[in-house]
């Protein structure tokens, strides 16, 4: 298993392509299907890298909504016919945000104990 730290950049790492993705604004993305996919496959493989977090550093964290994220994760794989694209670019303007401020002060906690 790889170090938190490994998982937390990879993370913050999405959410950067994330935040590209959506800067063209809604309605560029709303009619891109490449922006859309790139977004989607971003929330994927952040959801998959919050699974690898391990859980003494989620219960030092409870303001993030693991459980949440981890039930989006199985909507994004198995429920991929019924996903929302109003929905995921509420997630990407208005969740990614938090998460990346969350993230990136967990970063700086971690990097402060090497």
């Amino acid at each position: 298993m790889k170090d938190d730290s490994v998982y937390l950049k990879y993370i913050l790492a999405c959410i950067r392509k994330i935040e590209e993705d959506i800067d063209c604004g809604r309605e560029t993305f709303m009619g891109s299907h490449l922006h859309q996919d790139a977004v989607l496959r971003n929330l994927h493989t952040i959801s998959e890298s919050t699974q690898q977090i391990s859980e003494n550093l989620k219960r030092k964290h409870p303001d993030i909504e693991w459980k949440s994220i981890a039930a989006f994760r199985n909507v994004l794989v198995h429920d991929y016919l019924g996903i929302d694209i109003d929905r995921i670019w509420k997630v990407a303007s208005e969740d990614i945000p938090k998460l990346k401020k969350s993230i990136s002060k967990m970063i700086k906690q971690t990097d402060k104990k090497c």
